[in-house]
């Protein structure tokens, strides 16, 4: 499920019909991504996806994102994220494209 922010409707693929065109996707933020409320961000702003996945601190600095959903809704979750206040912690994104594991239910950060 995507919400157009700029029409205020909600979007509806059958599951049935996107389930096999899920991807996994995993992100590895670096820069100041660690406490400024990435990952909380990242779990409200995911709620408007059609996504579900974890997102969690590593002992490096960098924040790990993997997500599972249709690739078009990744890609707009990415943007998303940069547009709710987190671009200018970001420096660098390091992306790694899968095939979808359906190994996970809702978003969550792991603590």
């Amino acid at each position: 499920m995507h919400r157009a922010p700029a029409f205020g409707f909600i979007l509806r693929v059958p599951p049935a019909a996107n389930h096999a065109l899920h991807r996994r996707l995993t992100v590895h933020y670096s820069g100041q991504v660690q406490g400024v409320g990435f990952r909380y961000t990242a779990k409200t702003v995911a709620t408007g996806f059609d996504l579900t996945g974890t997102i969690r601190n590593l002992p490096d600095g960098r924040v790990e994102l993997v997500a599972e959903g249709p690739s078009d809704e990744l890609e707009a979750f990415r943007a998303a994220l940069r547009d709710a206040g987190l671009a200018g912690f970001i420096r660098d994104e390091q992306l790694h494209w899968a095939d979808a594991m359906h190994q996970f239910r809702g978003f969550e950060i792991i603590r």
